[in-house]
């Protein structure tokens, strides 16, 4: 059985953007790194209230698999009862331009509205087929 590309630390492929892709493999990582990018340290049940679809379950896995790969840093506060906080290191900072631009991406061309998300084609494109 062949690993996630999320898994492949030691033998990435030869294309950059799916070398990329492998730290970013994850249905939630993006929108981890987006709100982390967006409001600086947060706690556990921050992420989660943010990411209301998320289970717990798979929340801490994706962020075991962030802090495997250096992007963020995870620190255990002694106290009662227990603290976490989640941070971005040095590295995951350096994706703010690749969050940024799927962001932007996004605001121009996803429409979500009355619970349905579509995919809204470009004003440019839709007058050339109009006419």
């Amino acid at each position: 059985m062949s690993k996630p590309r999320a898994k492949l630390t030691g033998n990435f492929p030869g294309c950059p953007v799916e070398s990329t892709l492998s730290f970013l493999d994850g249905k939630w990582k993006g929108v981890i790194l987006h709100h982390l990018l967006e409001e600086g340290t947060l706690r556990f049940n921050a992420l989660r209230r943010r990411i209301p679809s998320v289970t717990q379950r798979m929340l801490t896995k994706q962020l075991r698999e962030l802090e495997e790969a250096g992007i963020l840093q995870r620190t255990v506060f002694a106290v009662v009862p227990p603290r976490v906080d989640y941070a971005l290191t040095p590295l995951g900072l350096s994706l703010e331009p690749v969050i940024a631009a799927l962001r932007s991406w996004g605001n121009q061309h996803i429409v979500c509205e009355n619970g349905l998300k579509y995919v809204a084609m470009p004003e440019e494109e839709a007058a050339l087929e109009a006419a």
